[in-house]
């Protein structure tokens, strides 16, 4: 009850909408419990051969005609309202939950599969629908007429009416009893649902990596063997569930044989009238039908309800990267960096960076080098506040990281990644990206100084081309100049090169070496560069190992020192020759 109070508090804003249809719903089943009435009034008439019976069948007809088309405005008022609460609900919630996946940090995403959190986004959330559109409203109904249906068979006959409801303790423990055992399975079902949805996520993104390798069979069997796991919980719910729905109606259909045999010996011996009997086993289905109806609300709540556990469990997840409640924004940075005696590690194995200071100056550009998995993606995280440090501060002209809005912090940066992504749009919107208010006159000027006019021209659409999910469509080469040009037009004070030169030919690399060099002018500028000729230049070569800053300086000092850095120098210069 605690899961549907939230999700009824978290959907106040239409409560109208289900109070509308609640009203459609006690005005559908008021009219249900009136017409028996009346037919128990025209056999009553028929019994006691009334000469009145002419006019009044004429009466009661017109009545029972009213009675419908009431019955037919509350219906109508129950689907409509009550579904536009839930469709309009899921519409809200949908953006709500990506909202939530937006603010949390890269921490959460770690060991999330893309598939599964879309599951939670689209699956979980349309099963909603069923529980505020039909079981809960079904579930208020069905209390409705079974409390008022059992207060009118005891009124028509006492001893009956108490015979009628011997059964309901054995259907109560048969209803707890399926609750009990099959919420579980249903919320399995959903993490199936997740995993597969993954699955097929992960595949789909790597076509290309399954056929080169040929791969078919092997992702086939995968996909087959995550469908029918899916595939089996879903039968244990129902395997339950076709024991489950057979005993309830079966235990329905007792208590009518039972009341039949004892109602018919009651009208042999003169001590009920056959109006009666007609009336009381008209009201006899509405007594067991809100029984019956329960199995499947019962089902549909516990599908309902495993389905809100998931959508709260990621509502309520607390990301380690928040605002502070007093954070404030930056002004246009200047772009002096600081890092002070900072530390950072993932998890409990061990600090990633250990003990890092230094200071880059406002247009300076930062180089960092070093082996592989020594920290430096994780140092660029740290500055663009992915993650915050363990321990020790990060300062952007003397502000605290921690002290200003994380939007105002990136407002003043622009990144330039190895791995591109590209949005599923056109080449003039990818550029956009960072700044929707640019002409195109201030596109163009941007893929010109990031080397990339001249083949965007010469696409079928020129900057109106399509180029597909991920910038499919391009080249290597050509993903890295479009997010060149894009860092261009954002135009930020602060830049972050990370690997941006990797994997491309020689003339490729060149041209994104120019489009790199005129984009760092006058911009603080961090680089992530494995191949060192394009660091000769940088103001401060910080050389990585084991998480530390083991030499730090320009490029002539550090090849005289004879370090680590003349090191990999000499391999990879010899290398490259």
């Amino acid at each position: 009850m605690k899961k549907t109070t939230r999700l009824l508090i978290d959907a106040k804003k239409y409560w109208k909408y289900i109070f509308l249809g609640s009203f459609g719903l006690i005005l559908m089943s008021a009219m249900q419990l009136v017409s028996p009435q009346i037919i128990r009034r025209l056999l009553s008439l028929i019994e006691e051969n009334s000469p009145l019976l002419g006019k009044y069948s004429l009466y009661l007809s017109v009545l029972l005609l009213f009675i419908y088309i009431l019955q037919w405005i509350g219906q109508f008022m129950r689907s409509y309202f009550m579904h536009y609460a839930a469709h309009h609900y899921i519409a809200e919630l949908r953006p709500k939950l990506f909202k939530k996946l937006e603010s949390l940090s890269m921490k959460y995403y770690h060991d999330k599969q893309t598939g599964q959190l879309m599951s939670r986004i689209t699956s979980d959330t349309s099963v909603l629908e069923v529980l505020i559109a039909h079981a809960l409203p079904d579930l208020f109904v069905n209390v409705f007429m079974f409390v008022s249906v059992a207060i009118i068979l005891i009124n028509i006959n006492i001893k009956l009416g108490l015979l009628s409801l011997c059964l309901m303790p054995l259907i109560l423990i048969a209803v707890w009893y399926y609750a009990t055992k099959v919420r579980p399975i249903f919320k399995h079902s959903h993490q199936k649902t997740a995993e597969l949805s993954a699955i097929l996520q992960d595949d789909i993104s790597g076509m290309k990596e399954i056929q080169l390798f040929n791969q078919q069979k092997r992702e086939e069997e995968r996909v087959s063997k995550y469908s029918d796991a899916h595939c089996n919980t879903i039968m244990n719910a129902l395997t339950k569930g076709a024991i489950y729905h057979p005993s309830i109606e079966f235990l329905n259909n007792l208590g009518t044989v039972i009341v039949i045999g004892v109602g018919g010996y009651m009208a042999f011996k003169g001590e009920a009238n056959a109006s009666e009997i007609v009336a009381f086993i008209l009201y006899l289905t509405r007594l067991y039908q809100p029984i019956s109806t329960l199995g499947r609300l019962n089902e549909d709540y516990q599908n309902a309800m495993a389905a809100t556990e998931r959508i709260f469990e990621l509502l309520d997840e607390k990301s380690d990267v928040n605002d502070a409640p007093d954070a404030y924004d930056m002004p246009k940075a200047e772009g002096k960096i600081e890092f002070s005696n900072v530390s950072f590690k993932y998890n409990e194995t061990g600090d990633v960076l250990k003990d890092i200071s230094l200071t880059v100056n406002p247009g300076q550009t930062l180089a960092l080098v070093g082996p592989t998995g020594v920290g430096k993606t994780t140092f660029i995280s740290l500055v663009a506040r992915f993650y915050d440090p363990t321990s020790g501060k990060i300062m952007l002209d003397g502000h605290d990281l921690t002290k200003i809005t994380q939007k105002s912090l990136r407002d003043n940066m622009s990144v330039v990644l190895q791995d591109v992504f590209l949005f599923n749009g056109t080449v003039e919107e990818n550029i956009r990206y960072g700044c929707e208010s640019a002409t195109d006159e201030e596109v163009i000027m941007a893929s010109r100084i990031a080397n990339a006019h001249e083949f965007i021209e010469k696409m079928e659409n020129g900057y109106k081309t399509v180029i597909g999910e991920r910038g499919v469509r391009l080249s290597g080469g050509q993903k890295q100049r479009i997010s060149i040009a894009r860092a261009v037009l954002r135009n930020s004070p602060v830049l972050i090169l990370d690997e941006a030169t990797a994997s491309v030919d020689t003339q490729t690399e060149k041209l994104i070496q120019d489009a790199i060099d005129k984009l760092v002018k006058n911009r603080t500028t961090i680089i992530i560069a494995h191949r060192l000729s394009t660091v000769r230049n940088a103001d401060k070569i910080a050389v990585l190992e084991d998480g530390m800053i083991k030499e730090i300086g320009k490029h002539d000092e550090l090849i005289k020192k004879g370090g680590l850095y003349a090191k990999l120098s000499k391999i990879q210069f010899k290398m490259e020759a």
